[in-house]
């Protein structure tokens, strides 16, 4: 398929006709007109329309652009981008980016940009369409009426006023919707591990545990990333934990429900119903349970199908790729570094230590982080802001989604969320060749740990508190807090042995005979919250936190 010009008659680029334009953009699926708008108002801009590529034709319009503009449809794989010699910037108009290979365009460094902003409202508002669809039984009642009947009785339902909305993520959409049920007479209870008091007060909303929010709220509401923290997160242990007759909506990713259990407990009768627009496969297979259920209303991932939606995706993501392309800004990239070439490829082994880094002292600390402070010793030049940044993607990535946080949006993520951030450069150390030491503080203590690289290509962790370690940043890791008695390394191995989780390393460190002691564990699985809570059962252990480093 050959492409065509865009309708608005944009300049052509200056290598097919020398008239001025610099950079051309591919536009591959439909966007509305708003969206070409900062593009094909800039002269220096020749957009062309290529609907419908893909394969080899779509490689081959990638050769001769700067960048590309895509929705859902278009697929930018590795094997297209293997051709896209010139491309630099991929635009998706909207915020999920599977249909992007996101590793291979950063391996051949092409930023990708996303729109996260322009659905917040359209999705805050279907996710409470769904609540008040739900709980008034109007689709039941709408086919009722197109059936002839007049059947009041039978589609009572119940008011929110005065009732808890239970808010699982209180990020931007999740923030709209708790504007929402304020406004409709609802206390509004919030589990989110980065919501900070002063944020929470501006909502008018309370900070609860996940167990509080489920055991007070008489509707569930979930807004949170799907990562590996999430996914499953609402299981029948938790839906059992809600109260008999309330409701449960998932606008947010398919998933983080399991649909198994909350099928269970809607034909139990334990839950008064369910509103889904998101699964757990996508489109819903046609005999799913869920189709068949009286007390469910389901729509197929409406949350950003709105005029108004598409219109300020549309200018967000035209907008973000002219800045990125003219000035430079990759404040909407997922992927792009902060620094770049050969710096950037010089930079990489202790860039990814302080991402490691960051994860450490993230699973380190229980509710919010309030500051990060990166300190560095060594010889690199202008490093702190890239390590800083670095260190919050570790910090960051298992609240946010490690693909929604990345090198260059980390500070701006921190400082929407109210995180204060230091960076501090020690003289150089005489036993390492470059140091990187983070502490995290939040609201129930600090944590201190720290990296070293002996050379470019053997990281390690070198400090976790007050204890020397020297561990390998990588894999699933245990940390365990304990007094220093005998015996309490073999009960440790026999509860994991049972377990059939291997130990790839196992360190040990203290202050001093007697006194309290630090294992560092390596192992090759990551361990279940069941082998937490046994370890946790050793009378010698003060407490056991688990880590995720890659």
């Amino acid at each position: 398929m050959n492409p065509t010009r865009a309708v608005t008659e944009p300049a052509r680029s200056e290598s097919a006709a020398g008239d001025g334009a610099q950079w051309r953009v591919l536009v591959s699926d439909g966007l509305v007109p708003a969206g070409l708008g900062p593009l094909a108002q800039d002269t220096r801009f020749d957009l062309v329309q290529g609907k419908g590529l893909d394969g080899d034709a779509l490689a081959e319009v990638l050769r001769e652009v700067d960048a590309v503009i895509v929705r859902s449809s278009t697929r930018i794989t590795r094997e297209v981008l293997e051709s896209g010699q010139r491309l630099r910037v991929i635009g998706r108009a909207g915020v999920g980016v599977d249909n992007i290979d996101v590793d291979a365009a950063t391996e051949h460094g092409i930023a990708v940009l996303n729109a996260p902003s322009g659905n917040t409202i359209s999705a805050a508002e279907h996710a409470f369409a769904l609540l008040l669809a739900l709980i008034r039984h109007i689709p039941a009642a709408d086919r009722s009426m197109r059936a002839g009947e007049w059947d009041r009785k039978r589609f009572a339902g119940i008011e929110l006023s005065g009732k808890t909305l239970g808010l699982v993520g209180a990020g931007r959409i999740g923030s709209e919707v708790a504007r929402r049920a304020r406004a409709f007479g609802m206390r509004v209870v919030v589990h989110d591990p980065f919501l900070s008091e002063e944020h929470a007060r501006a909502l008018d909303v309370e900070r609860a545990t996940l167990d509080h929010v489920l055991e007070s709220a008489d509707v569930l509401s979930m807004h949170v990333p799907m990562t590996e923290s999430t996914a499953g997160m609402i299981g029948a242990d938790q839906l059992a934990r809600l109260r008999k007759g309330a409701v449960l909506i998932n606008a947010a990713r398919g998933g983080i429900v399991d649909e198994r259990a909350l099928q269970e407990a809607l034909v139990s009768g334990h839950l008064r119903g369910a509103a889904l627009d998101v699964y757990e496969n996508e489109p819903l297979q046609p005999d799913h349970p869920l189709r068949s259920l009286p007390n469910v209303v389901l729509t197929p991932h409406l949350g950003a199908a709105t005029e108004e939606a598409q219109h300020h995706v549309a200018l967000e993501i035209g907008q973000a790729v002219r800045d990125a392309i003219v000035d430079g800004d990759m404040s909407r990239a997922v992927n792009a570094p902060a620094i770049a070439g050969e710096e950037m490829r010089r930079m990489k082994p202790l860039l990814g230590l302080a991402v490691q880094l960051g994860r450490l002292a993230a699973s380190l600390l229980d509710g919010v982080i309030q500051r990060v402070d990166v300190r560095y010793a060594g010889e690199t030049g202008e490093v702190l802001r890239p390590l800083a940044s670095a260190a919050l993607v570790g910090v960051l990535g298992d609240v946010v989604g490690r693909n929604a946080v990345n090198l260059v949006n980390a500070i701006l993520l921190a400082q929407m969320r109210g995180i204060e951030v230091g960076r501090t450069r020690l003289a150089k150390l005489k036993d390492y060749a470059e140091y990187v030491e983070l502490r995290a503080a939040g609201e129930r203590g600090e944590a201190t740990v720290a990296g070293a690289l002996l050379d470019a290509t053997h990281p390690r962790v070198v400090r976790i508190g007050d204890f020397h370690v020297d561990v390998r940043p990588r894999g699933p890791l245990l940390v365990l807090r304990n007094r220093d008695v005998p015996g309490v390394i073999g009960r440790v191995g026999t509860i994991l042995g049972i377990a059939g989780v291997n130990i790839a390393e196992y360190h040990q460190a203290r202050l001093g005979a007697g006194g309290e002691a630090l294992a560092a564990i390596r192992v090759d699985g990551t361990p279940s919250l069941q082998v937490i809570e046994q370890l946790e059962t050793i009378p010698e252990v003060l407490w056991v936190k688990r880590a995720a480093l890659d």
